[in-house]
């Protein structure tokens, strides 16, 4: 038996996954977290050291666990969190701790880019709003403000990623210096028109192209592993995507038309619009689902930035829960809908993304009275996520003017039935969920399988299967509808 190594690099933690070649069977996986840095409020950063330690630590114990010789493995498939971003040297040495996603200190550069008339021509460009969420406005801060990266572009051994692009630069002892189009395209730098970086937003961030990775197709051999420690030599990296594109992926979602939500520290929603550039006017971003064979497929996304990291607040500073998936219990003893019916968590820790746009936004617990318990936190949480999820639905029912009627779910918190039931009433459409919710491992897994030419896209179909579907039910549609109104109300009066 032989098997594909998937590198799913979270927000969180790195997961270590399985797939055998035979029948593209999900065998298992590991998942070993890293600490979250924060040095300032709204500040969020990752050590790389900590990243490059829990990729080794859970691919190590995941060969150890199901027994697999490293012989096995006949390829390698990586997806990652996108935007974060990192500058190392040319010995892949790290030159201070990633900048996250999450991370909100460049909403003043990005002020002054709107008030300088650039928001237009980046939208146009890269498909993206003007928001410290993308890396260009991360990595012009790393140029201004972390004297080893002013040094190393000095010295001229200054390279710049995100996550993958150090991921592979390590795996290969920098012989690959590579990115793949869907992670390029969501830096702010690059034109998802013409295929390549942007000279113009190069020059106007003060980033040079040769600091940068080379951009390829999605499914292709990146490089070869070398000088790693868990791995031998000559296992070839085939597939690299985003990891939202990789669910979308994992979701069979090759197709204009397919559409999928993940639900993982965020939440986030694309649908496949297959060789056509939809440029948004309802809050949504234009981005590349994936490359093949140097055509690229794009995609309309809605991002929310706070999903299952709403519930580890919960777990983590209030101590409500024990574990993540604790919450669905604690929720499910609220049996009246009406104690509900003012209590509303709002889960904006990290700005307000999609389709509103508030970078300065920040989280709010609302409508709680002396009775209000835990239960109430816990269920508010769930509603406030499939809330902020019903938002992108309708905004994708505006753009597109297509009638939605059912959405693919996938990630960890889509394990927990309450937040499905709640995300169908909400949105009014049927929710469904494949056996396989690693989608996001999975279609990195099945990436490589295409890179090394053993799958065709047009198999992908055949490969996918339903765990579970559900409904909007009817006791949830007066409360359903009027839960929605107070919600975009309370965004109107808090935000705006």
């Amino acid at each position: 038996m032989q098997y594909i190594l998937s590198i799913d690099q979270g927000t969180t933690g790195t997961t270590a996954c399985l797939v055998e070649t035979q029948n593209f069977t999900f065998v298992g996986k590991v998942n070993k977290e890293y600490p979250q840095i924060y040095p300032k409020p709204s500040w969020v950063e990752h050590n790389l050291n900590d990243i490059w330690k829990t990729v080794e630590d859970s691919t190590r114990e995941l060969l150890a666990k199901f027994k697999i010789d490293q012989s096995k493995i006949v390829a390698i498939g990586i997806t990652n969190q996108r935007e974060t971003t990192c500058a190392f040297s040319k010995t892949g040495e790290p030159l201070g701790h990633a900048i996250v996603w999450q991370d909100r200190r460049t909403i003043d550069e990005c002020e002054k880019l709107k008030l300088n008339g650039h928001e237009e021509n980046i939208k146009n460009k890269t498909g993206l709003t003007l928001d410290p969420y993308f890396s260009a406005t991360k990595i012009q801060w790393l140029l201004n403000h972390n004297e080893r990266v002013i040094q190393a572009k000095k010295n001229k051994d200054l390279c710049f990623g995100t996550i993958d692009t150090f991921l592979l630069y390590k795996l290969t002892a920098g012989m690959a210096f590579k990115t793949d189009a869907t992670n390029a395209s969501r830096t702010m730098l690059y034109d998802i028109h013409q295929n390549k970086w942007s000279e113009e937003l190069l020059e106007l961030f003060g980033v040079d192209q040769s600091e940068l990775p080379t951009v390829e197709d999605s499914f292709h051999v990146f490089g070869k592993t070398k000088g790693c420690a868990f791995l031998p030599d000559g296992i070839p990296i085939t597939g690299i995507l985003g990891d939202q594109q990789a669910a979308l992926f994992g979701q069979a979602g090759i197709r204009s038309g397919d559409l999928k939500c993940t639900y993982g520290t965020g939440a986030f929603l694309l649908l496949n619009t297959g060789s056509k550039i939809i440029k948004s006017h309802n809050g949504l971003l234009t981005t590349i689902a994936y490359r093949y064979q140097g055509s690229s497929s794009y995609a309309l996304e809605g991002s929310c930035y706070i999903a299952g990291a709403a519930v580890q607040w919960l777990r983590d500073n209030l101590k409500l829960i024990k574990k993540s998936s604790d919450i669905e219990a604690l929720a499910r003893e609220v049996q009246d809908l009406e104690e509900m019916k003012h209590v509303m968590f709002l889960p904006f820790f990290a700005g307000l993304g999609s389709p509103y746009w508030n970078a300065s936004a920040k989280a709010a617990i609302v409508g709680m009275t002396r009775d209000t318990k835990e239960k109430h936190l816990a269920f508010a949480a769930l509603e406030g996520i499939a809330l902020s999820i019903t938002d992108l639905v309708e905004a994708l029912r505006l753009e597109t003017k297509l009638s939605i009627k059912e959405l693919k779910v996938d990630g960890g918190a889509a394990e927990n039935d309450l937040l499905c039931q709640l995300q169908a009433s909400f949105a009014q459409l049927k929710i469904i969920r494949p056996k396989v919710i690693e989608t996001t491992a999975y279609g990195a897994a099945l990436a490589s399988l295409v890179g090394l030419g053993h799958v065709k896209l047009d198999q992908l179909d055949q490969l996918w299967k339903v765990d579970k579907e559900f409904d909007s039910e009817k006791k949830f549609e007066n409360y359903a509808r009027e839960k929605k109104n107070a919600w975009k109300q309370t965004i109107q009066k808090l935000y705006f």
